[in-house]
């Protein structure tokens, strides 16, 4: 693995330690984190095999250390969010709105690498990784809703960030969506990572 990979690993590790340092609600945090604590050395296995490229650990970064800054205040009560929030006007805060876009925008480039071995063309793999971000983001919309009401159903709007949207759940995929759609003009440029060492 490059010295370059480690070294965005172990900010990640820094950032995910100052962000679990008091959590506004612990157990909220707890269930926010099951899927690091699975997901974070399966990423590092999986690079320490196939050598993923930089840029796509440095997204995994910036999305994982959005994703602890969430978990350590929640999603529906993100402070640090809350200047945007009056600045535009909006009802509810959109942090978690936000997130769920950046999944899809952030995570594509690296499920793309993971998924090209053994895939021929650009095309397929493309829509592969498409159809991929946006089952992944509706997946999670029914484990996050089945985990609130199965671990801490107490803790249910503070872990699945509602705000009292009864459509919460579709705007997240939808924006999850949009995300992973803004890789659409830079098709061409996939193509060399089909190929690559």
């Amino acid at each position: 693995m490059p010295k370059s990979h480690k070294i965005v690993y172990a900010i990640y590790i820094v950032v995910w330690i100052i962000m679990a340092i008091n959590p506004k609600y612990p157990s909220d945090w707890l269930l926010e984190n099951i899927l690091v604590f699975i997901f974070f050395p399966f990423v590092v296995w999986m690079d320490s095999k196939h050598n993923y490229t930089l840029l796509s650990i440095i997204f995994l970064l910036i999305f994982a250390s959005l994703h602890s800054l969430g978990s350590h205040y929640t999603y529906a009560e993100m402070e640090h969010f809350n200047v945007i929030t009056e600045f535009f006007g909006f009802e509810r805060n959109h942090f978690d709105r936000l997130v769920h876009f950046l999944f899809g925008f952030l995570f594509f480039r690296i499920l793309f690498e993971m998924i090209t071995p053994g895939i021929s063309t650009v095309k397929t793999a493309f829509i592969y990784t498409f159809t991929m971000i946006v089952s992944i983001s509706a997946l999670y919309e029914v484990l996050e809703w089945l985990a609130a009401v199965t671990v801490h159903p107490e803790l249910g709007v503070a872990f699945l960030g509602t705000q009292g949207d009864v459509w919460d759940a579709q705007q997240d995929t939808l924006v999850a969506t949009m995300g992973a759609l803004l890789h659409m003009p830079f098709y061409k440029s996939y193509r060399k990572l089909l190929n690559r060492d």
